[in-house]
């Protein structure tokens, strides 16, 4: 049985994905330093896994730090070691993540928050491949690739003195950028039911569906956390409606009030052209999503592909 494909995880089809999902593919085998962008909540920790996984380091350590969580007086010790009383509290040698790593990927989440002061020692760490403790007397070659991830727009930090200018460029030799869940159409519809069925195995209950009123509401909610905040309804409601349809009334108040008011339009007395309620909706969802036919596509609840064939239908501008 051959080995199962770290991408596997990942699953989508929208265009604008799919598009860095190969560029991701080609990228893993190789040592380079790569940028993971994207809002928080896209699933750029797991692209990192997946990276490491199909990469030729494989069978060395992933080594996830969160940047934005290491204290700022300890930053650089975490990252890079500290010999024993080298200063109060230190009271036993710490090998840091950076050798923890030794030999596969250092994963760097929320780069964007990484102090000044330790920037610094990362651009030498990246450049020479040599980490050099608090309290040590001389540094150590240490072979790691390096994945970085930020939420934050790096170019706007670079120019307000917020990051580097060079360790940015270090980092940003690859870069990935994970759309955001509202731009992805139906893959919302893709991940709600590979969750369900994930979580229906993992908790030994019966599978929950979305019926297709609740789908149309998960197509046009706008997803604010993302996978992570699909992925923990799909949970909640796997547990708590275990082999149900699950309907508008069973989704959170911010879901059902987009569902609700998708329900509201009423035929006039006088009837409508089909045709022409259908163009001026699809003239709306452009206008609303400045353009952009992904988004448009989601608030009309269609898939790209018939946006597209609607615009040349009627020949609607996009």
């Amino acid at each position: 049985m051959s080995a199962p494909d770290p991408f596997d995880s990942l699953l989508g089809s929208a265009p604008e994905f799919e598009t860095q999902i190969r560029a991701a593919r080609l990228v893993a085998a190789s040592d380079a330093s790569v940028l993971l962008l994207g809002e928080s909540g896209t699933g750029k920790e797991l692209l990192a896994r997946a990276l490491h996984a199909l990469s030729s380091r494989a069978n060395g350590p992933f080594v996830a730090i969160n940047c934005a969580a290491l204290p700022g007086e300890l930053a650089e010790s975490e990252l890079f070691g500290h010999r024993r009383g080298a200063f109060t509290g230190a009271d036993r040698d710490h090998p840091g993540y950076a050798r923890l790593a030794a030999g596969g990927t250092l994963f760097l989440d929320e780069a964007g928050d990484l102090p000044l002061p330790l920037q610094s020692k990362l651009l030498r760490f990246l450049e020479l491949g040599e980490c050099q403790g608090v309290g040590e007397l001389s540094p150590t070659r240490v072979d790691v690739r390096i994945i970085a991830a930020t939420h934050q727009d790096l170019h706007r930090a670079v120019a307000e003195g917020r990051f580097r200018r060079d360790l940015f460029y270090r980092l940003h030799v690859v870069p990935l950028e994970l759309p955001p869940l509202r731009q992805r159409g139906e893959d919302v519809l893709l991940l709600a039911r590979r969750f369900l069925a994930e979580f229906a195995e993992h908790h030994g209950r019966p599978l929950a569906v979305f019926g297709r009123r609740a789908e149309r509401a998960l197509l046009r909610h706008d997803w604010p956390g993302n996978v992570r905040e699909l992925r923990n309804l799909c949970e909640r409601l796997s547990i708590l409606l275990p082999g149900r349809v699950i309907e508008p009334e069973n989704l959170p108040p911010e879901l059902r009030g987009e569902a609700q008011a998708q329900s509201s339009f009423a035929l006039p007395a006088g009837g409508i052209r089909l045709d022409d309620l259908e163009q001026d909706m699809i003239r709306q969802a452009l206008d609303r999503s400045h353009g952009n036919k992904s988004r448009a596509a989601r608030l009309l609840g269609i898939s790209r592909d018939t946006l597209l064939y609607r615009l040349k239908k009627y020949a609607i501008e996009g």
